[in-house]
């Protein structure tokens, strides 16, 4: 069972329900709700979000948006072409997160995660030692996934 893929389903499902019983539904069908509820959260296409979302994808792999928020280029972080660079940085400093955006990854501090609208006292955190790249996939990384598609909308970049 996967919260993060199920809630996108839902909304999706939800969107053509209300569509169909506005009768403005048209052509629309559930494989674009789907894209839409993917595109809406950080990600190319519906495909792409189950493939990241459901743990199929890997460190260099394209992780979408995701984890990123609009206006928090404010916020001072530090960006790395390859996760293996940015552990050094991770592991000097522990209150630090290391964090996906497409094919790279960044280091954020606290005020980057309550953007996001999570809590950076969550408990998972700690079990992926701050570092959603090298955790992808596992129950900690499943869990914030879920948190994180459930934020506020306007945590998520509009496109």
């Amino acid at each position: 069972m996967n919260s993060a893929l199920d809630e996108l389903k839902t909304r999706a499902r939800v969107r053509l329900n209300r569509a169909r019983r506005e009768g403005v539904a048209g052509s629309l069908q559930l494989a674009d709700c789907l894209h839409d509820a993917a595109r809406a959260v950080g990600f190319a296409h519906w495909d792409h979000a189950r493939c990241v979302l459901g743990g199929l994808s890997t460190a260099g792999d394209d992780l979408g948006d995701f984890w990123h928020a609009p206006g928090t280029g404010i916020l001072l972080n530090h960006w790395f072409a390859r996760h293996e660079d940015a552990l050094a940085v991770l592991d000097a400093d522990r209150a630090a997160y290391l964090l996906p955006y497409r094919r790279q990854c960044f280091i954020v501090q606290v005020p980057f995660i309550e953007a996001l609208g999570l809590d950076p006292d969550d408990p998972h955190w700690g079990l992926l030692r701050h570092d959603l790249v090298a955790g992808l996939g596992t129950p900690a990384w499943q869990a914030l996934a879920a948190r994180r598609v459930r934020a506020p909308r306007e945590t998520f970049a509009s496109r």
